[in-house]
């Protein structure tokens, strides 16, 4: 482990003593396991049901093609004590490059301008980034926030962003009356075996391609799904016709943050369906088999994300077995001109 420390200049810091903004210290394991705490202590007050362990976000970061937490991820500390942490991630998204700005601050240090100054550090950044990778193009940058989160909201707004997308955090709140599965003629489900891994992985790629915000999927994709400690792919439910795969309902069970919000639920991830088998009813099919896997793991409801504006239509889809809207969170874009 190494303890060498990258201190960065914070533009529009506030005055706060002690306070100090750095990179990631490489090597370093209790780096992570802060930042989850910190996410953890954020997401409560929010209302937000995610609570991420140390390991998850090691893999999301160092995973996320387009990021370089060593050049990418900033954390600002008071004193011995993370803050507040956040980053930025480049993709061409349908067709346009798009940078990700998120960040997170703890909720006994708001209100105070860290978010502001955070945000300030990731713009600055980005057009740093343009410079050199995007030459001559206007850029797209990008954040998310839920709506229970007031001061993220703002604080994005009074820097020039603006809501172009919404999403649904949908539960059902149990899963007593689940419908019967009625597959699609010549569509059947299989068990999941390793050397069905990538063609699944490779068809939800394809499907995905309709989806707004699409990029394309890379190795470290591949490695950040079938490499996490809580794959169980006899919970997951892909449909084949033939040698084909049809669509696919990816479900997960995240034991630990189970455990701290006090609940047994599962997670519907990643429901695709490719394009020559929709409108058949596989996608509910699909789904109403994830719900039945799900209770048989002993789980008692269930979450998934949707788009509102899903040209699939998949709102009324889950709203038709029985999911309800939870939570709403929004996507925000600002263009930095070239």
């Amino acid at each position: 482990m190494t303890t060498e420390t990258t201190v960065i200049r914070l533009e529009g810091a506030p005055a706060v003593p002690g306070l100090r903004a750095r990179r990631i210290r490489p090597g370093d394991e209790t780096e992570y396991a802060r930042m989850a705490e910190l996410v953890a202590a954020a997401n409560r007050i929010d209302e937000i049901p995610w609570l991420p362990t140390a390991a998850h976000l090691r893999e999301d970061v160092e995973l996320s093609p387009g990021s370089d937490p060593a050049r990418d991820l900033l954390l600002i500390e008071v004193g011995d004590e993370l803050v507040a942490f956040g980053g930025v991630q480049r993709a061409v998204r349908d067709g346009r490059p798009v940078y990700d700005a998120w960040g997170t601050v703890h909720p006994d240090h708001r209100r105070r301008g860290i978010g502001g100054a955070l945000l300030r550090h990731d713009l600055g950044h980005i057009r740093g980034r343009a410079i050199r990778e995007d030459e001559g193009q206007a850029v797209v940058v990008r954040a998310h926030a839920e709506a229970t989160e007031t001061g993220h909201r703002a604080l994005l707004e009074q820097s020039g962003f603006a809501i172009v997308r919404w999403f649904f955090l949908m539960r059902r709140g149990d899963l007593a009356d689940i419908p019967a599965v009625v597959l699609p003629d010549g569509i059947e489900i299989r068990p999941v075996e390793t050397a069905h891994h990538r063609a699944i992985f490779e068809a939800e790629a394809e499907a995905f391609r309709d989806h707004w915000g699409h990029r394309e999927m890379t190795d470290a994709d591949f490695r950040r799904t079938y490499e996490r400690a809580e794959l169980d792919t006899s919970l997951w439910v892909v449909g084949w016709d033939g040698d084909e795969v049809a669509g696919v309902v990816q479900n997960w069970i995240w034991p630990e943050e189970n455990a701290e919000l006090g609940v047994a639920r599962g997670w519907h991830e990643r429901i695709s369906v490719r394009r020559p088998w929709r409108r058949r009813g596989l996608a509910r099919a699909l789904t109403a088999e994830s719900l039945h896997r799900l209770r048989g793991a002993g789980m008692t409801d269930t979450m998934l994300g949707v788009d509102a504006a899903n040209q699939t239509r998949a709102l009324g889809l889950y709203e038709g077995l029985g999911f309800e809207v939870h939570q709403r969170s929004m996507a925000y874009e600002r263009t930095i001109g070239p």
